[in-house]
């Protein structure tokens, strides 16, 4: 299937590893002119070099903080030098997750830190990228989220709160630019072969007495399609909701959790 973004520019955050890298290339394979984004210039250049050897299309880098005003000017900048006018056609926000653990655990600082890191960076980027998305009348609006947004997980209420919160300005945002043929929708992955889930599973350990591996199978275990999610497999979601084809799906919360999340709708 030709996804039809041949030629289109996309912003890919958290690329150099991870979802955010597997995005990166699946967009890069399918002819977007792609541009990534981390906080880590040596692994950003890294993963560009990798992309740039399967695909034989070198991504543009950013290297920014994006919970900072300072990391969101850093993405303005390179965005209106490395693109004609300026322009954004697809942007993927997406950050790595906030630390593990419970309510009680978590100082007033560290909720402020997560809000910067996962919605005000949501926030700030789709400011950055919409009125030229709104002007050219076509964009596309992603936004990674997690399975704890439908069904919470207890040593995440960091990810759990904020997260949701980014889903709920998603949705408002998709109400309020469809008619400029601008889509907005939230991909939310399940339990997922990254660097993540293994420090998570390295958290629940130490938590219980447990070895890091068998946490990790016991995540496969509790999924009924009986294994993890590969990063390819995020990718692939998001890559048909920027397409084309997907014209006509907005503010949706699209589960990518091998059936883990229990409720029908």
């Amino acid at each position: 299937m030709d996804l039809g973004i041949e030629g289109k520019k996309a912003l890919v955050c958290g690329a150099s590893a991870g979802l955010g890298f597997a995005t990166a290339m699946t967009l890069a394979a399918e002819g977007a002119d792609v541009i990534i984004n981390s906080r880590d210039k040596k692994r950003l250049e890294a993963a560009a070099d990798r992309i740039e050897k399967a695909t034989g299309r070198r991504p543009g880098c950013l290297v920014a903080d994006l919970s900072t005003d300072k990391g969101i000017n850093t993405v303005t900048q390179g965005v209106r030098k490395d693109t004609p006018g300026g322009f954004i056609d697809i942007l993927v926000s997406n950050a790595g997750g906030p630390p593990s653990g419970r309510f009680m655990h978590f100082s007033h600082q560290q909720w402020k830190d997560a809000a910067e890191l996962l919605l005000y960076s949501a926030v700030r980027l789709t400011k950055v990228v919409i009125e030229g998305m709104v002007t050219r009348g076509w964009g596309r609006l992603i936004y990674i989220t997690s399975v704890s947004v439908p069904q919470p997980l207890d040593d995440l209420v960091l990810s759990n709160a904020y997260r949701s919160a980014v889903t709920a300005f998603c949705k408002t945002v998709s109400n309020t630019h469809a008619r400029s043929g601008v889509t907005a929708n939230c991909v939310c992955p399940g339990y997922t072969a990254t660097e993540r889930l293994q420090d998570l599973a390295k958290s629940r350990a130490e938590q219980g007495g447990l070895e890091p591996e068998a946490v990790m199978a016991s995540f496969a275990e509790n999924v009924p399609a009986g294994r993890l999610a590969t990063p390819e497999e995020v990718a692939a979601t998001v890559a048909f909701l920027v397409s084309e084809h997907a014209g006509y799906i907005t503010g949706s919360s699209i589960r990518v959790d091998g059936g883990l999340v229990k409720f029908m709708l």
